[in-house]
């Protein structure tokens, strides 16, 4: 039997469109979790090119693949930077709590 060859699936190879970007930020913000969020935000980056992103957001190009890789730790200010540099915002929105 052959041995089968396998290669690390990349999202930022395949978010081409506005729709496909916010459709997998909605679904990964949904999560919940914040690691996710963040991992999330720079494949984003990453599919829309670090460097000018980095620059937009008035950061370094490779602290911020490092802050925006699994296991980073971006501050709150560059996570808004970031994402307002992509074209998004946060905002607040209700939840439904059921007792």
């Amino acid at each position: 039997m052959k041995p089968v060859k396998t290669t690390v699936w990349d999202p930022a190879e395949y978010l081409e469109t506005e729709e496909q970007i916010t459709a997998y930020l909605d679904d990964i913000f949904k999560s919940g979790d914040p690691d996710l969020i963040v991992t999330a935000i720079g494949d984003v980056a990453r599919a829309r090119g670090m460097s000018k992103i980095a620059d937009n957001a008035g950061r370094g190009r490779e602290s911020l693949y490092k802050s925006l890789s699994q296991g980073g730790n971006p501050s709150f200010e560059t996570i808004l930077k970031v994402l307002s540099s992509l074209g998004f915002g946060i905002r607040p929105i209700p939840v439904s709590s059921e007792a």
